[in-house]
């Protein structure tokens, strides 16, 4: 509907844009000398969107960026990162009574079509003010915090990319799509033919409320089932998942829920997300949502996309690389391990990862005491999980519910894993008498993640946060590395006039449309930027591959 504009606090200009594109485009015209010089400073709240809007009409935003939402984010993490929510805190506007001066021009009207222009003029000319306003107050706390680095290096640059990989987008096979949906669909049946057998009767399998029923009152699996506060039977996937071993209805009720969750989710609802002008998926990647710093993103959430079995597989094999191009896939492996590894300074695990061996395998004949070539399968799986368990603050009835022992069999490895690895045990204990001191946790860039109730009298909230306290600098961390490899590569690629892109991001990985061509030069780049961003005390390594989909690829 229109630019708002400020300069000066409380002074502020709007400028409507006609709906027709190509009038809309000569109103464009008149400012992009301004947009795009690399000199002055554009400030913007959630800046990348209107960083799109711009790019749709030809115009690349130039020069340093302030988002004060993305500042807010960094400041209060957990906290919201709304203009309203913002403007009420940090300049103590009440907007209720800001609604009431504007409603009578209609400020409360839920579409923006729906207003008369003069309230369209005072509610753009009022965000623009905000928005200059709090970038006065959040540029200092930001220093005051010490978070200068993280806006300004890591965060900021990071919104050019991610408005590319947005822009740019990732194709989908709706034919590859449809088949997938055809086998779901069958097996879906199947399953529910098999569980049917088992119950002895049909039910409805979507109701937790006859899902209960049939395993504790028809099947009596257990003898004392868990209850909602309802009185209803719980059977949520974590309940389910203790009872796996019960009876082998349980596993054919998990695997039915996971299959219609992936053909909701992802199978049937990607077509419907292609967008009709460019063929093409456009994720929206989000800076601001979790509290660890990683990314996430949205419409598709790609970050939940099940990648631990075949099935949840089978969803990457639909992306598709433009023609003549090859997907290429760079994942960094065990990141969150070496950084414990970096941050708790034991002396065994840097040991494991700098002799290049399996890290897993190495786990296992040390904490089952046998020779490396010796360790089997079994050990060699329960160490993985103790890897990733244990480094988490898991608790014994945890872990024996994750590897199916008895607790007492949990409660030996994890003393043998400490046993082997005590620095990781010291870093544990330490990352949570410093939480509880400082209230907070910081990352190896000095990311804060704040634990109001580290010191909470109740054991189950205080637990919570300890968790946090071990977890957060490691997923921190990670996420920071990544984010400064992808600002990295972004600029190799676009100094070197390459053609290929960075189209996807997901945890620890990286995906790119690759000319085939330029395939060796990307693999490159992208290995040397993604091993090297960061200095370690063992070494960052980055598992490459390429294919004509993304499962291939990874």
């Amino acid at each position: 509907v229109g630019m708002s504009f400020a300069i000066n606090e409380g002074e502020a200009y709007y400028v409507p844009v006609p709906a027709d594109k190509d009038e809309a485009q000569k109103v464009v015209e008149e400012f992009r000398e301004v947009l795009t010089d690399e000199h002055s400073l554009k400030i913007g709240q959630n800046i990348k969107y209107d960083y799109l809007v711009m790019q749709n009409y030809g115009v690349e935003l130039g020069g340093p960026m302030f988002d004060t939402m993305v500042a807010h984010y960094l400041l209060q993490p957990e906290l919201s990162h709304g203009m309203d929510y913002l403007a009420e805190v940090y300049l103590k506007y009440d907007t209720i009574k800001i609604e009431s001066l504007i409603g009578a021009r209609g400020r409360g009207q839920k579409n923006m079509r729906d207003l008369e222009p003069a309230a369209i003029c005072d509610y753009a000319c009022e965000d623009a003010d905000v928005t200059l306003r709090l970038r006065h107050i959040l540029e200092k706390e930001l220093v005051t915090a010490g978070a200068e680095h993280l806006f300004y290096e890591i965060e900021m640059p990071l919104v050019r990319v991610l408005a590319y990989m947005e822009r740019n987008g990732a194709r989908i096979s709706t034919d590859t799509l449809q088949e997938t949906s055809r086998y779901f669909t069958e097996r879906l049946l199947q399953i529910e033919d098999d569980i049917y057998g088992l119950a002895g009767f049909t039910f409805n399998i979507a109701s937790p409320k006859q899902v209960g029923e049939v395993l504790f009152e028809r099947l009596k699996i257990v003898d004392k089932a868990k209850k909602t506060k309802s009185g209803q039977y719980s059977t949520s996937e974590e309940v389910l998942e203790g009872l796996r071993t019960k009876h082998p209805i349980v596993e054919k009720i998990l695997d039915h829920r996971g299959l219609k969750k992936l053909l909701s989710t992802y199978v049937d609802a990607l077509p419907a997300l292609v967008n009709p002008a460019t063929g093409k998926i456009h994720t929206s990647f989000n800076q601001t949502v979790t509290a660890t710093g990683r990314l996430s993103s949205s419409n598709p959430n790609l970050q939940n996309i099940p990648i631990r079995n075949d099935d949840g597989k089978e969803i990457r094999r639909a992306f598709i690389p433009e023609p003549g191009c090859e997907f290429f896939s760079a994942d960094y492996s065990q990141i969150e391990l070496r950084i414990m590894a970096h941050l708790s300074g034991d002396e065994n695990l840097i040991e494991a990862f700098r002799s290049g061996e399996d890290i897993h395998a190495a786990t296992a004949a040390k904490i089952y005491h046998v020779p490396l070539e010796e360790v089997t399968r079994e050990q060699r799986s329960r160490a993985k999980t103790a890897n990733f368990g244990i480094i988490y603050g898991i608790s014994v009835f945890g872990l024996a519910e994750r590897m199916n022992v008895s607790r007492a069999e949990a409660k030996e490895l994890i003393e043998n894993y400490f046993a082997t690895y005590s620095g990781v045990k010291r870093y544990m204990d330490e990352s949570i008498l410093v939480a509880r001191e400082k209230g907070y946790i910081e990352t190896i860039y000095g990311r804060k993640r704040f634990l109001p109730d580290i010191n909470s009298r109740n054991a189950v909230v205080r637990s919570f946060s300890e968790r946090n306290a071990i977890n957060a600098p490691l997923q921190g961390s990670a996420a920071d590395i990544i984010k400064v490899a992808m600002t990295n590569i972004f600029r190799r690629i676009s100094a070197e006039g390459l053609q290929s892109k960075m189209v996807l991001q997901v945890h620890d990985e990286l995906v790119f449309d690759v000319v085939a061509s330029e395939v060796e030069q990307i693999c490159n780049i992208v290995t040397a930027e993604m091993e090297n961003v960061l200095k370690l005390s063992i070494p960052l390594l980055a598992e490459c591959g390429k294919g004509n989909n993304w499962l291939e690829a990874h």
